[in-house]
């Protein structure tokens, strides 16, 4: 397997991308559920969490016995959303960095920079996640889609002793978070890309409705997705029914 594409340009990708917002999205998610979970103790479940100003619409709630939230639990969920908005502006300032570089990027019909801007058309498919799949996967020059399988870390674990020969599941080799988001951005394409063959391969599959046969598909849909993007970026091949942005 030969590994080309510039590693100075995939370190360039990985430190403009990761770490920090993936970190700050962790943040997001944790406390979002200690909110809730604030809020679920005094049988609030309506509170809207993306709505702006909602440390001022604190005062308008009422708990199941129509008195106001205790002073006390107001003045901590107040807090709480105020850390999460200061969270949510740098992740939008991640985002926009990344929106401008790209933006600024010489519009060359070849390279990084040109494959990102044609999956980010993919529906479904955001710029954060094209650029993650550039630079660690379809920008280092895989011969073959047997090799985009193997590299995406997206293949079997096989454990052979003598005759027998059994999978331990997915290979846990490379970046966890990599690895993650091949498997989220397969859920987001049968979200966003319900009429696609894809799609439609992985329904015709999950017919048994077996939650041990979902797991697997699911993973069989992310290998197939990402030998599809590879495709698109190399030949300019869209996969079958898949719904792209304008241009």
């Amino acid at each position: 397997m030969q590994y080309g594409g510039d590693s100075d340009a995939r370190r360039r990708g990985r430190a403009a991308a990761e770490p920090e917002r993936q970190t700050l999205v962790g943040e997001q998610t944790r406390l979002i559920n200690r909110i809730k979970a604030i809020l679920a103790r005094f049988g609030i479940r309506s509170f809207r969490l993306s709505l702006r100003n909602g440390a001022d619409r604190l005062i308008a709630i009422r708990i199941a016995e129509g008195t106001p939230l205790p002073d006390n639990t107001r003045a901590e969920l107040h807090r709480l959303l105020e850390r999460l908005d200061l969270l949510r502006a740098q992740i939008r300032t991640i985002e926009g960095d990344r929106l401008r570089r790209l933006a600024a990027a010489p519009a060359a019909p070849e390279g990084p920079h040109a494959m990102v801007r044609l999956i980010a058309r993919v529906i479904g498919v955001g710029v954060e996640t094209a650029d993650m799949l550039v630079h660690e996967i379809l920008s280092c020059g895989l011969r073959d889609r047997r090799a985009v399988a193997r590299y995406a870390r997206l293949t079997g674990s096989p454990d052979e002793s003598g005759q027998r020969r059994r999978e331990r599941g997915l290979a846990r080799a490379g970046s966890a978070r990599v690895r993650h988001g091949r498997i989220q951005l397969a859920w987001r394409f049968l979200l966003f890309q319900k009429d696609s063959a894809l799609a439609r391969w992985f329904q015709a599959r999950m017919a048994d409705g077996r939650k041990a046969t979902r797991k697997t598909m699911i993973v069989a849909l992310a290998r197939k997705l990402m030998i599809a993007l590879w495709r698109l970026v190399t030949t300019g091949e869209a996969p079958q029914g898949v719904s792209l942005r304008a241009a």
